[in-house]
């Protein structure tokens, strides 16, 4: 556990006046657009990455959410089957501005949401709301997708542990990934540049394109091991396994979105709420 169509336009150009008019010759496809990813709302835990994150429905007068791994836990990794809610914890966190500078400590009221199953995600509640945050350092939480990343989607992932940002792409996904006795659910795969380590566990995955969280990245296969703890495989629908040595994943965000309610309470009762429950 670690870690727009664009189609060429012919233009007629005057030359002189009354002139005859000419095809130009095609004009250059713009360059993809992209959003300015820096260090700015992540954090550095005491053993893992994290950052300051909102789901699209959170106002700033809530209390404010740090997303990092199930396994970055301070009383250890959950064990397979286990979901944590609503416990206390004083956990404290370094906040980064965009220059990976640490600017202020937060500091969580309690544990929302934790679990090692289908996922690995950790949802730390603050005693900051996003307003206090913003007003007092600048820095605006980075906000989580709501909707699933696709195979292709240029990401980095950003550690506030290390200060270190990763580029790549989605390489496709898991549909199921095993380690140890954990096992996680569509794992998002990254393409070997985004060669992560340990410390980077809890790092937002970032789509360049929108800027928004689509995952947060947790594991690895370090050593070639099959299935084993720091050497997770993929299984697919038939069980077939694959063992990709040096590859990286991260688990997918957008289903957080939907079990978060008024207040910024995570609520896993609501409509298409889908993260395991107790």
């Amino acid at each position: 556990m670690r870690k727009p169509l664009a189609g060429a336009l012919l233009a007629l150009t005057l030359l002189g006046a009354g002139a005859t008019s000419a095809a130009a010759a095609p004009a250059p496809a713009p360059a993809p657009t992209t959003k300015a990813v820096d260090f700015a709302g992540t954090v550095a835990l005491s053993n893992c990455s994290g950052s300051v994150v909102r789901v699209p429905g959170s106002q700033p007068n809530d209390p404010a959410l740090v997303l990092s791994n199930g396994h970055c836990l301070e009383s250890g990794m959950p064990g397979p089957g286990t979901v944590v809610v609503d416990k206390p914890s004083t956990r404290t966190f370094s906040l980064l501005n965009s220059a990976g500078t640490k600017v202020a400590t937060l500091r969580a009221s309690k544990i929302a949401y934790a679990t090692m199953t289908d996922t690995d995600v950790s949802l730390y509640e603050l005693t900051s709301t996003y307003a206090q945050i913003q007003a007092r350092h600048n820095i605006k939480a980075l906000e989580l997708n709501a909707t699933r990343p696709a195979q292709g989607t240029a990401i980095k992932v950003v550690s506030g542990y290390w200060k270190r940002i990763y580029s790549c792409s989605v390489d496709g996904f898991a549909y199921r990934l095993k380690e140890a006795g954990w096992t996680m659910k569509d794992s998002v795969r990254y393409t070997a540049a985004c060669d992560t380590i340990g410390g980077t566990s809890g790092s937002p995955v970032v789509d360049t394109a929108t800027g928004k969280v689509v995952a947060v990245n947790n594991t690895g296969n370090e050593d070639g091991g099959r299935c084993t703890m720091n050497n997770p495989c993929e299984v697919d629908e038939n069980g077939t396994v694959t063992v990709r040595p040096g590859i990286n994943y991260g688990q997918q965000t957008y289903g957080i979105v939907a079990c978060v309610g008024i207040g910024n309470k995570i609520d896993l009762g609501r409509p298409g709420c889908t993260l395991p429950k107790p």
